[in-house]
């Protein structure tokens, strides 16, 4: 949806560019936070399927909403000689559509590639190497949509009508919601493990209320003895890394006369690794914010700036004539980066999905 938003909103919200460049980056930058929330819910309450199919539905609200807008009377813009001027209340139907299509993104972004995952059993050979070409096959079909969407799709919207250009993208997601449903009686489910934000603050109160005690020699720390303590995980090995966190999972004399000892005070080894995990993926996040800052421009200034251009297939193109509708769309730039990411991922998962073992 973010490929050509900036021209809609440019065009037919009469925006200015930076105006029009900032609401989409707004947009943009809250359907990537958006998954946070959908995250939590999945894992601590609702499960990945409910998350999914509640979010879906939210979702397809929300690109129906957007097709009205472009598409019914009274909802779109009255436009004359080329200049829209909308209505504050149509203004307003047109952001809240957006923002229920970020807010959907949320339930769906972080939980359909690991639910996927959830279908194959880990211990089994050979569904664990159809695990892997589930990944590349699912982030290939990612990619071809991408480059679907910035090339077919920008043309629809820039030559036949945004009515269109959002209404198709709309069919397609209920196609998807109605398959989602149908596969219902054949998923594997994982039950939601807890709130994971609790256990972190677990393991910080608890290692910080044992900061005066030493790690044992032989590094016999607290673990229980069945599969794990956290619903729809396995556990987690040791490792020597930050080393302070340990003293969480530390058992004290004092622990070990009280019997039941509480989880903020004792922690397990598996609660203790989770809460590394997540500290050794925080320079790698912090990494990609200037990435993520120069990406968001591809889809707003690179747009606007590609609005200048006079870009058609034909040679004719160089003499300074109106756009044909053999143009190239502005928006269509951004189709490049998908199509290089999946002439690279096309011979590894044809290689994984013709039975052929996963790099």
């Amino acid at each position: 949806m973010s490929t050509n938003l900036v021209n809609y909103m440019k065009d037919r919200l009469h925006q200015g560019n930076a105006t029009a460049a900032n609401n989409v980056t707004d947009w943009s930058g809250t359907c990537y936070v958006m998954p946070l929330l959908g995250a939590f819910i999945a894992d601590a309450y609702a499960g990945r399927y409910w998350t999914i199919a509640s979010f879906m539905i939210i979702y397809i609200l929300g690109l129906t909403l957007l097709t009205l807008t472009a598409s019914v009377k009274g909802l779109q813009p009255p436009c004359h000689s080329g200049v829209c001027d909308p209505t504050r209340a149509q203004t307003a139907v047109v952001f809240t559509s957006l923002y229920l299509i970020a807010l959907g993104t949320g339930g769906i972004k972080p939980c359909v590639s690991s639910f996927g995952a959830d279908q194959f059993d880990e211990s089994d050979e050979s569904e664990k190497k159809r695990k892997s070409s589930f990944f590349n096959w699912f982030y290939f079909s990612i990619n071809i949509g991408s480059l679907v969407a910035a090339s077919v799709l920008v043309w629809i919207q820039t030559n036949v009508g945004w009515g269109w250009g959002f209404g198709i993208p709309a069919v397609a997601m209920a196609v998807a919601v109605v398959s989602f449903f149908l596969g219902t009686p054949l998923y594997r489910h994982q039950k939601p493990g807890g709130s994971p934000l609790t256990r972190i603050a677990q393991v910080m109160v608890a290692s910080l209320r044992k900061s005066g005690v030493k790690l044992p020699a032989n590094k016999s720390l607290y673990e229980i003895t069945r599969e794990s303590a956290i619903r729809g995980s396995r556990k987690m090995d040791h490792t020597d890394q930050l080393n302070p966190m340990d003293k969480a999972a530390v058992q004290t004399q004092e622990d070990k006369i009280n019997g039941a000892v509480s989880p903020w005070r004792l922690c397990t080894v598996t609660q203790v690794e989770e809460l590394k995990s997540i500290v050794r993926l925080l320079p790698i996040w912090a990494s990609g914010i200037v990435f993520s800052t120069v990406y968001s421009q591809m889809g707003t200034m690179f747009v606007l700036q590609g609005n200048t251009w006079i870009a058609t297939w034909a040679p004719a193109s160089r003499s300074r004539q109106p756009r044909s509708p053999s143009s190239t769309p502005s928006a269509s730039s951004s189709g490049f980066p998908s199509t290089t990411a999946s002439s690279f991922r096309w011979p590894e998962g044809l290689r994984v999905g013709s039975g052929a073992s996963p790099t």
